[in-house]
């Protein structure tokens, strides 16, 4: 099953914080250069990323000659979706199992998305789960054929409306597949103001049963839109991820590298800790604060043995070491049975059977 064993069999306990699966998207950064690809490996492993995934295509498969861009070209000028796959689609069946081996040997878990029969078929024997790109959402043979391998898929929903979602969902739960959905903008990049990260919050309104988690296209500042994205609930995390960010290209520039990774754990770990516990019940540290803060029964004036307690001889006070003052009409009309001073706190052993 893997990836992470379908994030721990889909465990969504209320409440509880658990920290995302992390998947550093290495795509095609490697640029079709095995030493580097096996270096992007190494450095998402060392950065704290949970799976690092690739990209299975040949562009003859994917795009036509005819396949207008839909990326920024100050960052990347080619104009044609096949000419820029095509500098980069000679990776094939042999590669990606030398890069299986690697990430076993360095346990990090191996994913590559496929984009074709081809590549689905040979990527079935290395991965337990498989990605799908928001570009095949609606590619029902596509879908089927994956699903009919009867592992758990991981669907990025970028550009898409509710109700193609909810059809592909039906094409998937026809083969009973384990599913989990990504928020995902289709911009590259995706600036902040077009995040949308309620979308999240959509998707878990409206598909309960499924793990929800985030596809991030935004430049990565400070890692603050992934935080975002994990208080809203987000379950998995894929971002782009390189070696060097200043490299030309579409997928370099906005995605993140070893070091933006090492302080997003640092930001998950920290959520974590401030998340804390979801049962609401006083913790250890809070104790003395609890017996010392909070206010007891008190006494107004001095009172003698026998003398009757009444709202007009009773105050409240700190520190709540006495009889708490929710308790307060258990006493009213009550008796001490010693002689006792003003401002003294009252306590059970005070008061008359």
């Amino acid at each position: 099953m893997n990836l992470d064993e379908f994030i721990n069999s889909s465990n969504k306990s209320k409440g509880s914080y658990a920290k995302p699966f992390i998947i550093a998207e290495a795509g095609v950064n490697h640029e079709a250069k095995m030493d580097l690809a096996l270096r992007l490996i190494d450095e998402a492993k060392e950065g704290g990323a949970d799976a690092i995934k690739f990209q299975s295509y040949k562009a003859d498969t994917i795009a036509s000659k005819n396949s207008p861009s839909y990326w920024n070209l100050a960052n990347e000028p080619t104009t044609s979706q096949y000419h820029l796959f095509k500098k980069y689609d000679a990776f094939w069946k042999k590669e990606f199992e030398a890069l299986k081996l690697h990430c076993d040997s360095v346990d990090i878990e191996f994913l590559s998305t496929p984009f074709d029969i081809e590549s689905s078929d040979f990527l079935n024997d290395l991965m337990g789960t498989f990605k799908i790109s928001s570009s095949d959402l609606n590619n029902k043979p596509f879908i089927k054929y994956i699903s009919s391998f009867n592992k758990p898929i991981v669907l990025s929903t970028g550009a898409s409306y509710l109700n193609e979602i909810d059809r592909t969902i039906e094409w998937i739960k026809e083969k009973g597949n384990p599913l989990a959905l990504l928020h995902c903008i289709l911009n590259y990049p995706t600036e902040n103001k077009n995040a949308n990260l309620s979308m999240i919050v959509n998707l878990k309104d409206r598909y309960p049963d499924l793990l929800i988690g985030y596809s991030d296209h935004t430049l990565p500042q400070g890692m603050k839109n992934i935080e975002t994205s994990v208080l809203l609930g987000a379950k998995i995390i894929e971002k782009h991820f390189t070696f060097d960010k200043t490299l030309p290209g579409n997928d370099h520039y906005h995605a993140m590298d070893k070091q933006d990774l090492k302080i997003l754990n640092d930001r998950l770990n920290n959520l974590g800790e401030v998340l804390g516990s979801y049962d609401k019940e006083p913790i250890e540290s809070e104790m003395i604060s609890r017996e010392n803060a909070r206010r007891s029964l008190v006494l107004v004036d001095t009172l003698n043995k026998g003398d009757i307690l009444s709202n007009n001889n009773i105050t409240f006070k700190r520190p709540g070491s006495g009889i708490d003052p929710s308790d307060i009409d258990k006493i009213i009309g009550k008796y001490i049975n010693k002689d006792l001073e003003a401002d003294h706190i009252l306590t059970w052993e005070d008061i008359g059977s």
